[in-house]
């Protein structure tokens, strides 16, 4: 009975650090610098295609911000989705999954990244062309990925976000 707090099955909330020992013992940078990498390879996909899209089509800044959002949870879910699929889970538990580890991650670098885009002098306006352009959203592709660390640093400590993930990488 009292390897019960260690099984794999599914976890109630409360339960993921004892479900996860090796995450939450590990709840260090580099395990959350690998999450947080992770949601930002999905984020910038979708980022920097939805800022793309819609410069190129000379869409306003408010849809092309939203496409661009839109896009990078889309892009950060399905890498997830996509891992977790890999391990024999349904799709259905593999959406869950992601959600639960995601959303918070996804959030928060999206807050960041669109936040420095917003708020630079003429990024904005900037072109596919301009340097600004693509300076601006390299900056805050790595502001975002700063302040997203310790977010998942935080998370993983507590046996959520990439933690629960985790488990179907072995």
């Amino acid at each position: 009975m009292e390897q019960a707090p260690h099984e794999h099955g599914t976890a109630a909330p409360d339960t993921g650090a004892a479900a996860v020992p090796h995450a939450a013992g590990r709840a260090g940078w580099a395990p959350a610098a690998r999450a947080t990498l992770h949601c930002l390879t999905g984020c910038a996909l979708g980022e920097i295609l939805g800022m793309v899209i819609g410069t190129a089509l000379a869409w306003h800044n408010v849809p092309t911000l939203i496409l661009a959002i839109v896009l990078a949870f889309v892009f950060g879910y399905a890498l997830t989705v996509r891992g977790v699929l890999a391990a024999g889970v349904g799709l259905r538990a593999a959406l869950r999954v992601a959600l639960a580890a995601d959303t918070l991650s996804i959030a928060v670098m999206e807050l960041i990244d669109n936040g420095v885009i917003v708020l630079w002098p003429s990024a904005m306006d900037a072109q596919l062309s301009d340097a600004l352009f693509w300076g601006t959203l390299a900056a805050s592709l790595v502001l975002a990925f700063v302040v997203t660390t310790p977010v998942n640093k935080w998370m993983i400590g507590g046996g959520k976000g990439h933690a629960v993930v985790h488990r179907y990488h072995h």
